[in-house]
């Protein structure tokens, strides 16, 4: 099978995507324990510390490719090719786009305030 074969780059992107959301998570995760009770002094810290942002950042866009290769994959399976199907894809579409500007908002704001 070569690395064209229809569908095994999206699954491998689904993969990859998957397994960085795993790590950060269960690396954060064991972070939070470990550091005790956080707050806002503590969670901006964080943030503006640029190893944890570009992080943090890479969670975001990973987390919004899985999104758009899981929805994709459902729409293209389970909605009938045509104006539907287009529409769908469109709204998702849409739906990436909007979340990420909000990701990137919120990571920009963590930085200049």
């Amino acid at each position: 099978m070569s690395i064209r074969a229809q569908g095994l780059r999206t699954w491998l992107w689904q993969r990859l995507s998957a397994a960085y959301l795993a790590a950060f998570l269960l690396f954060s995760l064991a972070g939070w324990i470990l550091a005790g009770p956080w707050d806002y002094v503590r969670w901006r810290a964080l943030l503006t510390d640029p190893v944890y942002a570009v992080a943090t950042a890479l969670f975001f866009a990973a987390l919004l490719l899985h999104g758009w290769v899981g929805g994709r994959d459902i729409v293209m399976d389970y909605v009938p090719a045509g104006a539907l199907r287009f529409t769908a894809l469109t709204l998702l579409a849409l739906a990436v786009i909007v979340m990420g500007a909000w990701a990137v908002v919120i990571l920009l704001l963590a930085q200049i305030t």
